[in-house]
């Protein structure tokens, strides 16, 4: 049945399908994920990037230890993540690489982006109670190696120990335990493999007495492997295997044993990051003010004073051989040098001892040049009695714009992350836990922190609050607004067995939920994860940056040492007249100025921050309309897309099937024809399937039903097993149907080639019938019983009401649209019409979908494909650009480049209309920092002043490098005010 493929029904919380991760981790490399099996993944906050060739810097330090298979660092985020293997390295070599280049670096805290903890196999250690002999063993390790996830098992006698090896998505601990008992021996599991690490901040740390309290009590928890108390901060970092100890009962032990005396606090990885930056900013804005308070009075002894009589007599008075205007502005810019410069000293030194160079070593060549020059001035009229010219006031105020301009990038910065603050803020700070009592009713409720929630705990969620942790109703009713997450903005209603997102909004009635996902595991940690990922990867744009970045500082300081001879030599040569170089005294001070302009005028990091900063903008401004970007370099391609492959189930279709006709073309009565029919697709799972199943049994059932939702639920499934016919060999036939036998005869439910196949002959009138339901858009589905053809079955899956404006507006956007799809041919074509698709590829099995998109890329053309997720994995990984459109809740979107997370076509061209607004962007940060470059370096070196005898002082020239990389932030925050395209927008539509 080539039509019958197997799609995600829209909103299907009942589908028993395969629990996997919504988002899963996205691996910057294909196939990273094979070829990093057993690595260990750390991030680590840098301190001291600049700009791209730090971040370059950071790289190859980190690539050239031994052990690290991968390194990515942000710019942007101070962040480097690590992958390395942990037999070969440890976190502390990671650590000591970073501050080997120059740069401080610390780990940051496992948090709640880590991998999955169902990708990999852990091994427990459980004392079994009871054996006595080697029978006893040899029983509890067959029962244990037949469980389901369970890899190997070894039972010792003379310790009463076993250790299974098994996979914790498959089976539990608890079902492990509950298998040996239900043998006849008693178990308790002891220790596992597992283990978490945490960042507890603790108040009530006062004194060295109350930290040795809370070592003790630490080392009598049971499942703690390691802990480390910092007294300064009030944290501890604890280890821990969760398998044995939760965090809530580690919490607990703390307040309980020190008698309420210690409180512990889960510390959120997010808001420490965000107080980081606060960090920074605040030390960047204390020297600033400190270099503006040294540097005004500098500023004013030189240019303002001379022209107040009175003041200039008093300065040029001497103290010993100084004038004491000049002793003045030496001790104040001395301070502003070596007291408030002392960050760009450190930081070029870090950068030249490791062979690169940054624009740190700019600026100290810049202002020392300066500050030597006018010191040895200085000192030569002291002792000569000849007072040449000094400027040190240029290298105080360019060392204070440079701190004004790095103060503005940091604010600027940190608004470009604003999309993942709003994401975490998203999560409540508390939850309300129902405690039950030991009959198992609820006797009460707690007020705990939300990170402490564990999986199964029932929770009370008020109106007007957020739902605290993923999971379904158990009480109650209401609306709950799940925009913030889902992008969708009408209310959904929410009843028993609802499925509910952590992080959306409960609006009016009071609902019990029982918790299935938390930490790592929730829908709103996987987003925040997706984007965090995506704004740490380069797009293939930033290489230029990067290479320019890498030699930029070079031949600026070339282009220096040229202005500098260039100008002294044609002074010294006479080749301009001397009142050029009066007001200077000398052709070498006249010249040192142009040179010491030219080096601090450039500026490398507008170039390495043109691409980053517009990526994290628009990663995040995606997320906010429900578009998940997994990379930098998935933008970059869905900018150039020419094709989009649409599936048609559940993509172009609504993905809820539904049936409309049942024919029979025999004696049968319909009921009986409906009940062999359903009987032989209940063993199935297939969407079509169900929708046949459930067809027949309202037929059969209307009207018998209670009213009540749960117990529709249970009657409906104990009419099944006793309603449907017993059926022996049931097996699917992939792209054709199935097939199994009823009553000792064979039947067959697919399509015609199934049915051809098996030489079962179709009378005309069916084929008539079949012909022109497949015309109007419906699948048929053909049933033969014991060698004869008995009837069919029409199926239709509705079109998306907004299938055909996104068509039609793909196609003004210059996108040619193409529907792959299983089903037949005339019912393809009917669709495709309906839609407004020209190109139909019809027939095509799962596997072909991905030949398709390999032969439009034959040419070199950019091919988007927008599926499902499930059946469509193949072709969303061949695809330049795969789109994993409903994602919902609980579907695996691996192998997309992006998530629409609503079920909504129209994410699609936003999709696309972003990815071209956000590098119309880049290319205009280019052109600026470019353009920038381009034209201040030869001002700065002079090549003006012949003609318009207009120069510019270095201090100018500080100012101008200073606000050129505020600039291009300012230009990518721009991107946060992007809006949707409205379809009448791009259908060019004038609406009255």
């Amino acid at each position: 049945m080539a039509h019958l493929q197997l799609t995600a029904l829209a909103g299907g919380a009942d589908d028993e399908m395969e629990e996997v991760a919504l988002l899963g981790s996205y691996d910057v490399e294909a196939g990273a994920g094979d070829e990093e099996a057993g690595m260990r993944r750390v991030q680590v906050r840098v301190a001291g990037m600049t700009c791209s060739a730090c971040t370059g810097a950071v790289e190859a330090a980190l690539s050239a230890r031994r052990g690290v298979r991968r390194a990515a660092v942000s710019l942007l985020q101070n962040r480097a993540h690590v992958v390395f293997d942990p037999e070969l390295a440890k976190d502390e070599d990671i650590v000591e690489a970073i501050e080997d280049a120059g740069f401080e670096a610390e780990i940051l805290p496992d948090s709640t982006v880590s991998q999955p903890k169902s990708q990999k196999t852990l091994s427990g250690q459980f004392r079994i109670g009871g054996m006595t002999c080697a029978a006893c063993v040899n029983s509890v390790e067959g029962i244990l190696q037949k469980l389901p996830g369970v890899k190997r098992a070894v039972v010792a006698l003379a310790t009463s120990l076993g250790e299974v090896e098994y996979d914790p998505s498959a089976i539990s601990k608890d079902e492990i335990v509950q298998a040996i008992e239900d043998a006849g021996f008693d178990a308790a599991l002891l220790q596992s493999s597992e283990q978490d690490k945490v960042l507890l901040s603790v108040s009530g740390l006062h004194t060295e007495g109350d930290v040795d309290v809370l070592h003790d009590i630490l080392k009598k928890i049971e499942g703690l492997r390691q802990s480390g108390v910092n007294f300064a901060n009030s944290e501890v970092e604890i280890v821990f295997d969760p398998e044995i100890v939760g965090l809530r009962q580690i919490v607990d032990t703390i307040e309980m044993e020190s008698n309420d005396r210690l409180k512990a606090h889960v510390q959120n990885p997010y808001l420490r990051a965000a107080s980081n930056d606060a960090q920074e900013a605040s030390k960047t804005l204390h020297l600033l003010r400190t270099s503006l308070l040294l540097s005004i009075p500098v500023f004013f002894i030189r240019m303002v004073c001379p022209h107040i009589p009175l003041i200039s007599s008093s300065l040029l008075m001497h103290f010993g051989p100084f004038r004491i205007g000049d002793l003045l502005k030496w001790i104040l810019v001395s301070m502003v040098q070596f007291v408030v410069g002392k960050r760009f000293y450190v930081a070029a030194y870090r950068a030249l001892r490791h062979g690169s160079t940054n624009m740190d070593v700019l600026v100290v060549i810049g202002t020392t040049a300066s500050y030597v020059y006018s010191a040895c001035a200085l000192l030569y009229g002291a002792f000569s009695g000849f007072h040449p010219p000094i400027y040190f006031e240029t290298s105080a105020m360019i060392i204070t714009f440079v701190l004004f301009g790095k103060y503005l990038e940091v604010l600027a910065k940190g608004k470009t992350s604003d999309a993942i603050k709003k994401l975490v803020e998203l999560a409540p700070a508390t939850a309300l836990l129902l405690l039950k009592d030991k009959e198992g009713k609820y006797s009460g409720e707690k007020e705990i922190d939300a990170s402490l929630v564990q999986p199964g705990d029932a929770l009370k969620v008020l109106p007007g609050s957020k739902v605290p942790a993923d999971g379904f109703v158990i009480w109650g009713t209401s609306h709950v607004n799940e925009s913030m997450v889902t992008g969708e903005s009408v209310p959904i209603s929410k009843e028993v067995s609802s499925p509910v997102i952590g992080g959306t909004m409960n609006l009016h009635g009071v609902l019990h939920i029982q918790a299935t996902k938390v930490g790592s595991g929730t829908v709103l940690s996987q987003i925040i994860s997706l984007v965090e990922t995506a704004q740490m990867s380069k797009a293939p744009i930033q290489k230029f940056a990067d290479y320019v970045a890498s030699i930029f500082v070079p031949i600026v300081i070339t282009l220096s040492l040229l202005t500098f001879l260039a100008w002294f030599l044609c002074g010294w040569l006479g080749a301009y007249p001397n009142s050029w170089s009066a007001e200077t005294s000398n052709c070498f001070v006249f010249s040192l100025m142009f040179s010491i302009s030219v080096v601090v005028i450039a500026c490398p990091c507008a170039l390495g921050l043109a691409t980053p900063t517009a990526v994290m903008v628009a990663t995040g401004v995606g997320a906010n309309h429900g578009v998940l970007v997994k990379g930098g370099d998935a933008l970059e391609r869905a900018q150039n897309v020419k094709y989009v492959i649409f599936d048609k189930t559940g993509t172009l279709t609504q993905g809820k099937a539904t049936v409309t006709t049942a024919k029979v073309f025999s004696g049968m009565d319909l009921g009986e024809f409906l009940t062999l029919v359903a009987s032989a697709e209940a063993s199935s799972e297939h969407p079509l399937a169900k929708a046949i199943l459930d067809y027949a049994f309202h037929f059969h059932f209307f009207g018998k039903l209670p009213s009540e939702k749960d117990s529709i639920k249970k009657r409906k499934e104990e009419i099944l097993s006793q309603w449907l016919l017993d059926v022996a060999d049931f097996s699917a036939l992939p792209g054709i149907g199935i097939q199994s036998w009823i009553n000792g005869k064979k039947i067959l439910v697919g399509n015609r080639a199934l049915i051809i196949e098996n030489g079962v002959n179709i009378p005309d009138e069916a084929e008539h019938f079949l012909i022109d339901m497949e015309l109007s858009a419906k699948t048929g589905i053909l049933v033969a019983y014991d060698g004869g053809f008995i009837g069919l079955i029409g199926i239709t899956d509705p079109l998306k009401r907004e299938a055909a404006v996104v068509v039609q507006g793909l196609k003004k956007m210059g996108v040619h649209p193409i529907m792959v799809t299983g089903d037949n041919w005339r019912t393809a074509q009917a669709v495709a019409k309906e839609v407004g698709i020209e190109d139909v590829r019809a027939e095509v099995m799962p596997a072909g979908k991905a030949d398709v998109i390999r032969s439009l890329q034959k040419d070199g053309s950019v091919v988007a494909m927008v599926g499902d997720g499930i059946n469509d994995s193949p072709a969303l990984a061949a695809a330049d650009v795969g789109m994993a459109i409903g994602a919902g809740t609980d579907i695996a979107i691996e192998a997309a480049d992006y998530v629409l997370v609503r079920n909504n076509l129209e994410d699609v061209i936003t999709a696309i209309d972003l990815s071209r607004k956000t590098f119309s962007r880049i290319r205009w940060n280019y052109f600026f920092a470019m353009a920038y470059n381009v034209v201040a370096i030869p001002i700065a070196a002079g090549a003006l002043f012949p003609f318009t005898g207009l120069q510019m002082p270095p201090w100018l020239a500080g100012a101008c490098m200073a606000f050129s990389s505020v600039s291009v932030v300012c230009s990518s925050l721009l991107l946060r005010r992007y809006t949707k395209p409205r379809l009448t927008t791009v259908l060019q539509i004038t609406v009255e």
